[in-house]
């Protein structure tokens, strides 16, 4: 079991990692991973709905051309502090045992390496949500990343020594941590309180938009 001490130290090091590894990850070819991805990395399966379809999952969201503005106005704010928010992401996830054990092996032991290079596609992942360039590389790669998190494709990667299988329930959940402390990030810049708050609810929506996606891999064939 992960005890107090364990949990604090796990935070410490995944915010050292992260800052000493990110750029470094982040300037390599590296393969993307369970969080975030990197167009022409590597080829992935070609996604099983179409352009078309994706389009229909955004008028079910309500997601407009409008989303999308808010979207790309968001990432000159976002980008230079998104070491610092995904930093406030990987901290929530290391004071909940729940959540961190996801990163550990079999004897509760975080796997620092993996959790320090996911952290670096993490904060990819940030950027290109803002850019909101829905092609074919994206949607491809959102099937990708569902599979990553699943037992499919988790840890293979990385090569990574840790629990083979996210459950579903908390991928979806991870909707609220994120977007809700994202929204004191987008006040940063010099955009009003209504820019701010067409902002946030963009983001909401395409978080949501992607996992939806990710669940691909758990969801009964014929059913998605």
């Amino acid at each position: 079991m992960l005890n107090r001490k364990m949990i604090t130290l796990s935070i410490s090091t995944i915010a050292c990692l992260g800052a000493c590894s990110s750029m470094q990850a982040m300037n390599e070819t590296i393969e993307p991973g369970i969080a975030g991805y990197t167009h022409g990395s590597r080829s992935v399966e070609r996604a099983p709905i179409t352009l078309a379809e994706l389009e229909e999952l955004k008028l079910s969201l309500l997601m407009s051309d409008e989303d999308i503005k808010y979207l790309r106005m968001s990432y000159k704010v976002l980008e230079p502090n998104v070491e610092e928010l995904v930093g406030v992401w990987y901290g929530f996830v290391g004071s909940n045992p729940h959540l961190l054990k996801y990163f550990s092996n079999a004897a509760s032991e975080p796997d620092m390496e993996y959790l320090g290079r996911v952290r670096a596609r993490f904060e990819r992942w940030v950027l290109d949500t803002a850019q909101a360039d829905y092609d074919q590389d994206w949607l491809d790669y959102q099937f990708e990343i569902g599979r990553r998190h699943h037992r499919i494709g988790k840890n293979k990667t990385d090569h990574a020594n840790a629990i083979d299988h996210i459950n579903f329930r908390h991928l979806s959940a991870l909707t609220i941590p994120v977007t809700t402390t994202l929204k004191p990030f987008l006040e940063r810049g010099d955009h009003t309180s209504e820019e701010v708050d067409k902002m946030h609810a963009a983001w909401v929506k395409s978080v949501l938009m992607q996992s939806i996606l990710w669940s691909y891999p758990y969801v009964q064939d014929g059913d998605f």
